[in-house]
């Protein structure tokens, strides 16, 4: 080996170490901070990696450099802008394109092998069967995962509904078919044909489209969990194809690490993966049933200062997040409420469900943000028991996770589904605009208690409104 070669491979194995320690420090709302960092530097001495490389092979033209770095320079940038210019909000649409832009890489990646291979057309016809695996894996999954991501963007974006006939059973049919013409461009490319790899980019293209466009809203922290580790398979395969073991082990610990999130969110949704791919959206499934329907006979609403008189005399509030607060965008006037409670002797702390907004940790992001104390947030194993001796929980746009007939009505689709248990709470007030359904599509039992208040209006101007009341009331925050 000599002077790049053992550069270049202490390089990656640092790489591959922070690596490791960054996936590894994310599964804690304390240290996602830190380790989101050592994932970027790992990243960045991944790219010197290459560059170190790349002054090693001598016979590089000038051209490729020129690409080599304005490419660089391009990604950079945009990486930057993105990371300055998008709101918390916006997160789940945001990883969704970056899971697209992963999968397009190895696709890219795949393509150029097979369609300019470096070697001569000798060895091209007797390439490796690892090699053609590996390429065939990295189209079609790389295809996938790219408009997989897309559709599943721009569902969360708004801009692309889900047509009637995609709910049908006929959508079966569709998918099963591009499947069948998918393995038939595979099995003639790897008897040494290349005609099959246009189909195969094409069919998989559209199976990626087919698969994700029925999934509804309810599903998305699943179906973005799954693109990223669907990205990371693609990754690892083109590790293969480019020869790159940094490749393979990083794309290796990201599809992994994505498998078992997504396993975790299922287990947190109670739905299987394969109800969750093929099942469609849930609300068009509960549509047709009758569980779970019907009116609200007990609504009790009440006024912003009916509110505030309630947690002025309360010792223990608990408070729980949902999409709706990241909508309204009241995270920071939500923690101005909170340091007032706590200003004046209140405990607050916030009740965090795994599957809460539109994608896995949504709620931590969107908290952090606002600058709420990490050792506040618990996840739902932990704030269930605590409830019972809870004097006031504030419901923030959550519907589907606070809803009582997952665990009291065996008729009803979320029969099953780990939910915070808020009802057990001496009073419960809940924040939302109307008594609309959420992504499941069926009435909320909690609205209908008698410990249950709705205090309706948009979430960012109810907690403004209840922080004036506080004020007045003598509770400002200060000691």
């Amino acid at each position: 080996m000599n002077f790049f070669e053992i550069l270049k491979f202490s390089i990656d194995l640092l790489a591959v170490f922070l690596l490791a320690l960054g996936i590894k420090g994310l599964s804690k709302v304390r240290s996602a901070r830190e380790a989101n960092r050592l994932a970027a530097i790992a990243m960045t001495l991944a790219a010197v990696g290459v560059f170190v490389e790349s002054l090693g092979d001598s016979g590089i033209p000038f051209n490729s450099w020129f690409w080599i770095i304005a490419g660089s320079i391009v990604g950079t940038f945009l990486g930057a802008l993105v990371a300055k210019k998008v709101a918390m909000t916006a997160m789940p649409e945001t990883v969704a394109l970056f899971n697209g832009c992963g999968g397009m890489s190895s696709l890219l990646v795949a393509l150029a092998v097979a369609i300019f291979p470096l070697s001569s057309p000798e060895e091209t016809l007797n390439m490796d069967l690892v090699e053609k695996i590996s390429i065939v894996i990295s189209v079609f999954v790389g295809s996938i995962t790219f408009t997989g991501s897309i559709v599943a963007m721009a569902k969360l974006q708004g801009w692309l509904p889900t047509p009637a006939w995609m709910q049908s059973k006929i959508r079966h049919f569709i998918n099963i078919g591009l499947g069948v013409i998918s393995l038939v461009s595979i099995s003639s490319l790897l008897n040494g044909s290349d005609s099959g790899l246009l189909l195969l980019v094409i069919s998989s293209a559209f199976l990626g489209v087919g698969v994700t466009l029925p999934i509804g809203g309810a599903d998305m922290p699943v179906v973005i969990s799954l693109l990223n580790s669907y990205s990371g398979v693609a990754a690892a395969a083109a590790g293969f194809v480019v020869g790159s073991q940094l490749l393979i082990v990083a794309g290796a610990m990201v599809g992994a690490a994505g498998l078992i999130l997504t396993q975790v969110m299922c287990n947190g949704m109670n739905r299987s993966l394969v109800s969750v791919l093929f099942g469609g959206a849930l609300g068009a499934t509960v549509a047709t049933d009758s569980s779970g329907s019907g009116d609200y006979l007990n609504i009790t609403s009440c006024s912003v200062e009916e509110c505030a008189l309630t947690l002025e005399a309360a010792e223990r509030v608990v408070i729980v997040p949902g999409y709706g607060l990241a909508v309204a965008q009241a995270q920071h006037t939500l923690r101005e409420v909170t340091r007032a409670l706590e200003g004046s002797g209140v405990d607050v702390t916030y009740a965090i469900h795994p599957v809460a907004g539109r994608m896995p940790g949504h709620m931590n992001v969107l908290l952090a943000e606002a600058d709420v104390p990490y050792e506040q947030l618990k996840e739902m194993d932990v704030a269930n028991p605590e409830f019972p001796a809870t004097d006031v929980v504030l419901v923030l746009g959550a519907n589907d996770v606070v809803n009582p007939q997952a665990k009291n009505d065996p008729s009803s689709p979320l029969y099953g589904m780990p939910v915070l248990d808020v009802q057990e709470a001496r009073t419960v007030f809940v924040i939302k605009r109307g008594m609309s359904a959420g992504y499941s599509g069926i009435k909320n039992d909690l609205f209908d208690l008698a410990n249950t208040s709705m205090v309706f209006g948009d979430a960012k101007k109810v907690l403004g409104d209840l922080l004036v009341e506080l004020k007045e009331l003598g509770i400002s925050g200060k000691n």
